[in-house]
Formats: structure tokens, sequence, C-alpha cells
């Protein structure tokens, strides 16, 4: 755990996220740290109160082989990830059609350009239809889009073709991401 904290405040200097994509440690066990759905970091069951530390250990996430872990150079901890490590809280909006872009802005201060190297998806619970949509922050790590986003962000939907049928969906960066056939909106 000490090299995991050193790891973390190296990281959260202003450089951005560590070069995890770089550490290959050994597997030194799991901590008792999980990420809410709603963004909110645990630890032995207690919320990590202090958005610093919080920041810190965001800043030395890897996902490996679907499971979460804090990684230093020299350790590798294994986490628990409710949904998405990340929330997106808020977004703005620049331009308009298909030259409109949106970047988002995570509960840890991360912010992320959407388009081709950061798409948007959405995926609906098949019992209910409910939408939960996601946007691509780094290295296969996503953050869910929060509710009051998502509803903003119809606001800016338009219908295209696309993959030969009509979606409702929005445009970042150059590309289009279907949030539903337009079928369905009828």
């Amino acid at each position: 755990m000490a090299s995991v904290m050193a790891a973390g405040q190296g990281a959260g200097k202003g450089a951005g996220p560590a070069p995890v994509h770089l550490w290959n440690p050994p597997f030194c066990g799991d901590l008792d740290i999980r990420i809410a759905r709603d963004g909110t970091w645990f630890y032995l069951g207690t919320p990590i109160g202090r958005p610093g530390l919080v920041k810190l250990f965001s800043n030395i996430l890897k996902l490996e082989g679907g499971k979460y872990y804090l990684v230093t150079p020299v350790e590798k901890v294994g986490i628990i990830v409710d949904d998405a490590p990340f929330v997106a809280v808020d977004f703005t909006a620049s331009g308009t059609g298909d030259a409109q872009v949106l970047q988002f802005e995570t509960q840890v201060g991360d912010k992320v350009l959407a388009g081709p190297d950061h798409p948007i998806r959405v995926v609906r619970d098949p019992s209910n239809g409910e939408p939960s949509p996601y946007v691509m922050v780094r290295a296969g790590l996503e953050a869910l889009i929060d509710r009051k986003s998502f509803y903003r962000l119809v606001d800016l939907g338009v219908h295209h073709v696309h993959a030969g049928a009509d979606w409702f969906g929005l445009w970042s960066g150059g590309a289009f991401f279907p949030v539903i056939p337009s079928a369905e909106l009828a």
C-alpha cells in the first residue's frame, strides 16, 4: 500500500495519469477499495473523503483482463469497480451538426473530447430499456455519464443513418454515436 500511495502522489503533480501502460509489476493481492456506481471511492467500507487522494488513486488506475488495479512500477493491487471507474459530471458542447465537439469532465477533473478515440456508447437494460451512457476516458477506462448530463445530451441529439438504419444519436469529433433506433422514438 505504501508504494501505491507514493506512486499516486507522484502521479498527482499536475502531469496527469501515470504511465501505467508501461508498468507490469507482480500482483500483490486485493485491497478493500471499491468505486461505487456514483463515483464514490470507498476504503474498508468507508467513503474516501479526501478528493485529492481519490484523484491520486485515479491516476494509477489500470484495466487489465477485465479487472481493475492500482498499479505502481513495483506492485499491482486489485480493486472493485461497481460499474465504471469514472463519472462524467458535466460537459460542454461547441459547434453544430457533424462539426459538434463534446468535452466531458469527470468527478476527478479529467477532461476528454468525445470522438473516434474517446467514443460514447449507450447500453440499455434489457429488462426495462433504461439507458446507461458512457464515454471512454483513457485506456479502456470509461466514465458513466450522469443523468443530468445525459438529459442535456439528448437535447443535442439528431437523427442520422448509421449501419444502414435510422438512429437518434450524437455527433462529436466527426463521429456519430448512436443512442437509440429512431423507430423506437415514434
